[in-house]
């Protein structure tokens, strides 16, 4: 059957947050701490465990929650990554609160209960023996829950309400027990001066505690026992001279309501390990001092104190038992939250008004011969609450290795960790057996601390994460303002979620920071392992829509004009054959631009396939799929596009015109050199076609010559790389090189830098120019001045090549020094210099000022081709660029036949289509020979500055 609100959801949540420290650490914390720092943290912890019940409120009311329970929403909400590291973290807390539940079962049964039969290593009031003794028990208890689990889970819950009804009767019993204290119904405690004493000092044969000053008392035995009764006011022994000057005074532990000790008992008493409890001073037990066995601050107990808050997600881990889950989880939960907060505040304040303050900090009962205060406070026996806290504890427990195997199963069965997946296997009874080993095993391990302060700050940190997370899922969510995200559940606002966000953070470095920091390392590193090996899911989630929202707001920041120099980055669009295999020398074009990715640019991989959408709309989608997984094989982060055209050209266009969205497009383009060219007359004017409206649109070209000789990822190159500077492009010349050798494959290549020079340019002053305009650039490479006769480069460029006498007189403006000349002064290299006519007139977009020329050299090149430029189509002008791209390769391979990589110039395409053929022979001319080419033309922009 269903269970409802009650049954399913308000008394498991209670049986899991009334747990161990309320019975055996509440005391001490109000001792320690006073009641009014006491209320504080355990108010503060109230507020976190409350903001989270509401946060999970209102997601588990929005839609159907099945099985799976808490890790399920958190999962959903905020996706796998944060849903698997979330999902760990709680199966880890929940483990090792099994621990914290066992050890606390047994320093119960141990030290109240059976304390000297059981006591195998020694006396128990001993840390050192009783830590030892815990860890053969605690083993010994964990084997038999491990058994009762294993059974089955119907055997255990038989177990649950037994410990259910322990928990109420004794917290009942509590409350009945602080209202009719009195001085006559508590245990005495004695005192020498401020000292509380261990009773089983001052005991005599008969176990009579004999509290006075008598001369055969244990008291004067232990103070001065080197001297005789007549001789104390003559002993100068410290011990001794405070027995004679302080009273032995017998006092009721437990004076009641009435006592007045609620002012005594409200400031904190801190101490150190070692310390007389108490006090700042080191103490002695054989003289009977009780103390502190661990060091004590308001941030230490924070640690120590979180875990009994916890237990709030008990009910929704049952949401598939639920009758209705979206009703009973919202009032189930925050009942049983608001009851049990108030039980803890109202209970440390009565604490602080009828306990003496040392007993309150006798952690352990000493002064009482080894009871549980609390049980001595409880009506109307001790026994009640030794017995009841015993067996709540073992229930609790229980229900942590219950519950811990089935989330991890959960985790495992939603594959999003790879390695968990054996985890996901069940027995016929769908009992996770599995995962129940490897529960047990690392409930082991917190066995094995052996102290219940030591575990508690450790389940601290693994549920405040997954409390923080749960309200950062809510808050998102709401933020977001998702049209998904209904929430029945109204009383809620994405404040109170982010309150409890920070509330969580603050207690995780609080309690201890380096706990913390390791908690955040081993969420960071399972999201991130999920984030590259995971199963990949697609649920929905917030963080899908943070990403979506924040991409919306900064693509609307961003402009849609060109970037400022200093933004530029080469955004690519990679144009390759697409289909269902890709070839060879596609696949190392996207290697070879995930090389240049430290420029932290777009990358944009589209193909055509030629057709009609409606018959290849199946082709492209498989195509797409191949796409991205050699992308993600090649580790390239980008964006694939799959364009169904009626022709290879119009497909082209549209990828060129309309990739990217608003101000995140494509500034370059990266082609693969068409190497059978000759043989396939459309692939060099498809090639063509391309180069021309990739100038249309401003934009830059890369070529690739070579692909397959291009090194692998996993290469790494020695050598140079060689830059010919024949025409300035804006700098991308330099900035692709150093780009690539920014990464792993090509670190340790150099570059070399090649400007060619005419015979009348002074080269020296070139060079000198050149080096310190790269030392401005901070790019480190070598220079190298090549000269060659005016007639072997002019052909070079093209329309922009000027004729000697248009060169000479832009030189003359310019002031540019020549062998011949005696001019009165250089360029400023403060700006970009020009290094040869060529670099000067191609640079259409350069605005630095020269001289004492206030006119810009693209002005001046400008006005020299519009009044004079020669038309290089004509037949004898072909003659003259096969000419050029013999000699320019002839030299290139003089200097750069051992180079890595060469990058080179690439000429603008010929307006008309006759000289389309030309154009493709002085390409394949100028790179004969050369194994690896990458060819570069400019978008017309500056893309590099000297300027911060």
């Amino acid at each position: 059957a269903k269970l409802g609100t009650v049954l399913g959801v308000f008394f498991p949540c209670i049986q899991n947050i009334f747990g161990v420290i309320l019975f055996i650490r509440l005391v001490w914390v109000v001792g320690t701490a006073g009641w009014v720092e006491a209320f504080i943290l355990a108010f503060t912890c109230c507020c976190c465990t409350m903001t989270t019940s509401i946060s999970m409120s209102a997601i588990a009311t929005n839609g159907v929650v099945p099985g799976g329970g808490s890790y399920f929403m958190i999962s959903r909400s905020l996706g796998p990554e944060f849903g698997g590291a979330v999902g760990i973290l709680f199966y880890l807390g929940t483990t090792v609160a099994s621990s914290m539940y066992i050890v606390g079962a047994v320093e119960i049964m141990l030290q109240y209960m059976a304390p000297s039969e059981a006591a195998i290593f020694g006396p128990i009031n001993i840390p050192e023996n009783a830590y030892n003794a815990y860890r053969v028990y605690g083993t010994g208890l964990l084997l038999i829950m491990f058994i009762m689990v294993f059974i089955g889970v119907k055997f255990v819950s038989k177990f649950s309400p037994v410990a259910l009804f322990c928990v109420l009767f004794s917290i009942v019993c509590v409350y009945i027990g602080i209202f009719t204290a009195n001085p006559s119904r508590g245990p005495k405690i004695c005192f020498l001066g401020q000292r509380l004493l261990a009773l089983k000092k001052i005991q005599d044969e008969n176990g009579t505690m004999q509290c006075n000053k008598f001369s055969n008392g244990s008291i004067f035995k232990m103070y001065c026992p080197n001297t005789t009764y007549d001789e104390i006011d003559s002993s100068t022994d410290p011990d001794c001279i405070y027995f004679r000057e302080n009273e032995v005074i017998e006092k009721p532990g437990i004076p009641g309501l009435g006592s007045g000790k609620f002012m005594e008992n409200a400031m904190s008493r801190y101490n150190k390990d070692g310390d007389r409890i108490g006090t700042q001073e080191k103490g002695n037990r054989d003289k009977g001092d009780i103390l502190s066995d661990i060091s004590t601050s308001f941030i230490v107990l924070i640690g120590i104190f979180f875990p009994s808050v916890t237990g709030l997600m008990a009910g929704s881990n049952r949401s598939g038992d639920l009758a209705d889950a979206q009703k009973s989880i919202p009032t189930g939960t925050i009942g049983a939250v608001a009851i049990t907060s108030f039980v803890y505040l109202s209970c440390l304040l009565l604490f602080g008004a009828c306990v003496e303050g040392q007993l309150l900090r006798d952690k352990i009962g000493e002064s009482m011969g080894g009871g549980l205060i609390v049980s001595h406070l409880a009506w109307p026996n001790p026994w009640v609450i030794v017995i009841g806290s015993f067996f709540s504890t073992c229930g609790a427990g229980l229900q942590s290795l219950v519950g811990a195997p089935r989330l991890l199963q959960a985790i495992a069965a939603d594959g999003v960790i790879p390695f968990l997946n054996p985890f996901a296997v069940t027995n016929k009874k769908g009992e996770p057996k599995r995962a129940l080993y490897l529960t047990a095993t690392i409930a082991e391990c917190g066995v094995l601390l052996a102290n219940v302060d030591y575990i508690a700050p450790i389940i601290t940190m693994f549920f405040l994460m997954c409390y923080c997370f749960t309200n950062m899922a809510c808050a998102v969510q709401t933020i977001l303002k998702s049209p998904n995200w209904r929430p029945r559940f109204k009383l809620y606002h994405w404040c109170l979620s982010l309150f409890g966000v920070t509330l969580c953070l603050i207690l995780m470095f609080m309690s201890s920071w380096y706990y913390a920091i390791a908690a955040l390392m081993l969420a960071a590193g399972i999201y991130k392992y999920i984030e590259y090996k995971g199963a990949e899911k697609e649920w929905g989630d917030g963080i899908r829509g943070l990403a979506m929202s924040a991409a919306r707001f900064a693509l609307l920041r961003l402009e849609e004009g060109p970037p400022h120099v200093k933004n530029w980055r080469p955004q690519l669009l990679i144009l390759i054959k697409g289909g269902e295999n890709l070839d060879q020398k596609y696949r190392k074009l996207l290697t070879f631009s995930s090389q240049l990715k430290a420029g932290r640019g777009l990358t944009l991989v589209g193909t055509v396939l030629e057709g009609e959408h409606k018959h290849r709309m199946h082709e492209a989608e498989v195509a797409k799929h191949t796409i991205n997984e050699v992308m993600k094989r090649e580790k390239v982060k980008g964006l694939a596009e799959v364009v169904v055209a009626r022709n290879l050209g119009d497909g082209i266009s549209f990828l060129i015109q309309d990739s990217g969205v608003g101000g995140l497009r494509h500034n370059t383009v990266l082609l693969n050199w068409p190497v059978k060219w000759r043989q396939e007359s459309k692939g060099y004017k498809t090639f063509i076609d391309t180069m021309k409206l990739t100038a249309d649109r401003h934009l830059a070209v890369l070529i690739v010559k070579g692909i397959n000789q291009f090194p692998e990822n996993g290469d790494r190159l020695g050598g140079t790389i060689d830059i010919w500077w024949v025409v300035h492009e804006g700098g991308l010349l330099m900035l692709l090189p150093f780009l690539l050798t920014q990464g792993k494959v090509w670190k340790k290549c150099k570059m070399r830098i090649f400007t060619v020079a005419q015979m009348e340019d002074n080269n020296i002053q070139i060079q000198k120019d050149m080096e310190k305009f790269l030392y401005n650039l901070r790019i480190p490479a070598q220079v190298k001045v090549v000269e060659m006769p005016t007639n072997d480069i002019s052909a070079y460029t093209y329309e922009r090549t000027l004729m000697a006498e248009q060169r000479n007189a832009l030189l003359e403006k310019m002031n540019i020094k020549r062998k011949d000349d005696s001019p009165e002064h250089h360029p400023s290299l403060d700006q970009q210099p020009p290094l040869n006519g060529q670099q000067a007139q191609s640079d259409q977009q350069q605005h630095h000022n020269f001289a004492d020329d206030n006119k810009s050299v693209d002005s001046l090149a400008g006005e020299s081709n519009n009044k004079n430029m020669t038309s290089l189509d004509g037949g004898n002008q072909n003659v003259l660029r096969m000419q050029t791209a013999i000699r320019l390769n002839q030299v290139i391979k003089e200097h750069s036949s051992e180079a890595k990589l060469v990058i080179v110039n690439l000429p603008g395409p010929p307006k008309d289509s006759s000289g389309e053929k030309s154009y493709m022979d002085f390409l394949e001319v100028l790179i004969e020979g050369l194994d690896r080419v990458l060819m570069v033309r400019g978008g017309g922009k500056e893309v590099i500055t000297i300027f911060s």
